[in-house]
């Protein structure tokens, strides 16, 4: 399985401190081969559901089994991966969360004008979900010795692009990406269980507005707002189009504002408020790498690689479009123009973002450009979503975590040390989303009145 057993031995980063990176082509490609096959076997698997009662249901996605065959992969001792076959895993997943990026910048420029008709109540309820997990999640973390880690555990609940935030701010390889990666797989497995049972109860107290439990459903994933939505919805019958057309708007508003909430708000906080509680001193990566002396950038692992970024998206999209066509069961040209502009989004903003000295993150570039480009405003808005609607999202997703798992089968003494800490604070952090902006949007619901 080692990519590196197909090249030729190089020095140790410790006894060449001034190697130059290489650019190992043969690893490359075995990589991105096995990336290519973890991602189909996933794909061709499908979901599992798992019914808990009559409203509600856990739904695995193929992407929990690609990123837990590739964990297995990389951490299995028979062919053991190098630290180069992870580092070209890290490059290629650093590209991999804004190609995830961009599909759902696109996504989200259909539904801009539900910004303009939301009330107060659809957009204060995202106080709800950053300050619950901040406030109450990431103290606890703390508390339980999480470390840095703690900083992507609890600066929102996790979901798709938090991997993009956190990853982009402090690498990849990171423990604040590990604290993401595991509060993922914690809701992926937990949270919609969770959210279903809390919108259950409360929804039976009958001492909240059914829309505004509707409005706290949209916590950014599309499980626990369908968990979440089901329980409500069995319990007011009477106002199930409501519910479920203010539960879908919740969750596109928290998709869409999320993005620029999370990047300039909710991780910057997370990490002041760990700084304080935690007495330490995290800063971004980009700071670090600054400070940081030749020397001691050398001995990282992904030193020793380079890889053009155009490159990877070759990768990218060579493995995309075959994985997405069998998840949508279709092979169409829309699908690799969509694909194409994907990537071509990515690019943009990764370039856009150079320009500005990385001052403004690569993606916000690209979802300020993606909903510009498909939002109705747009003339060629019509032409755009035609032909990346073919581009299944969770299709990506699956690439995405595939790679993930390659990054952290060798790092999983990281996740062996949250162990049991994840459960206390992931139960906090999805219960207090939840249940905040629920009380977020009570509130504002009868102000608005």
């Amino acid at each position: 399985m080692s990519a590196a057993q197909t090249e030729s031995a190089a020095p140790n980063a410790s006894d060449a401190p001034h190697h130059k990176p290489e650019f190992p082509k043969k690893a490359v490609l075995i990589v991105s081969v096995i990336v290519l096959l973890i991602a189909a076997v996933s794909q061709i698997a499908g979901p599992l559901i798992i019914p808990l009662g009559k409203s509600i249901k856990v739904t695995l996605l193929p992407m929990l089994w690609g990123l837990v065959i590739g964990t297995v992969v990389s951490a299995q001792k028979f062919r053991p991966f190098s630290e180069r076959d992870v580092a070209i895993a890290q490059k290629i997943m650093d590209v991999a969360v804004l190609l995830l990026t961009a599909r759902l910048a696109f996504t989200m420029g259909p539904s801009i004008l539900l910004l303009v008709h939301a009330g107060p109540a659809l957009l204060l309820q995202e106080l709800g979900h950053m300050f619950a997990t901040l406030l109450l999640a990431l103290p606890l973390a703390v508390l339980l010795h999480m470390g840095p880690a703690t900083i992507g555990a609890t600066f929102s609940i996790d979901r798709e692009g938090s991997f993009a935030m956190v990853s982009e701010r402090y690498g990849s390889g990171s423990p604040q990406y590990q604290g993401v990666l595991t509060m993922y797989i914690f809701g992926t497995l937990f949270g919609t269980i969770l959210v279903g049972l809390l919108a259950s109860v409360t929804s039976q107290l009958h001492i909240f507005n059914p829309l505004a439990l509707a409005m706290g459903a949209g916590v950014g994933s599309g499980s626990m707002m369908a968990a979440a939505t089901g329980a409500i919805t069995a319990e007011h019958p009477n106002m199930a189009n409501e519910v479920l057309a203010m539960a879908a708007t919740s969750n596109v508003i928290t998709g869409l504002i999320g993005v620029y909430v999370g990047v300039y708000v909710a991780l910057p906080l997370a990490q002041k408020f760990y700084n304080k509680l935690a007495h330490d001193n995290v800063r971004p990566i980009t700071a670090e790498v600054a400070a940081a002396s030749s020397a001691e950038v050398e001995k990282k692992p992904e030193s020793l690689v380079t890889m053009p970024t155009w490159v990877i998206f070759v990768i990218l999209v060579v493995i995309g479009i075959p994985i997405t066509a069998i998840a949508t069961k279709s092979f169409t040209y829309q699908l690799v123009v969509g694909y194409l502009l994907v990537a071509a989004l990515a690019a943009a903003g990764m370039a856009l973002s150079k320009l500005t000295r990385a001052k403004v993150p690569a993606m916000v570039m690209i979802v300020t450009l993606g909903v510009i480009v498909s939002s109705p405003i747009s003339p060629i808005e019509k032409w755009v979503t035609a032909m990346t609607t073919p581009v299944d999202f969770l299709s990506i997703c699956t690439v995405v975590l595939s790679i993930a798992g390659l990054t952290v089968g060798t790092k999983l003494s990281l996740l062996k040390g949250l162990g049991w800490k994840i459960i206390p604070v992931g139960l906090v952090s999805v219960a207090a989303s939840y249940l905040l902006s629920v009380c977020v949007a009570e509130l504002a619901l009868g102000l608005w009145s």
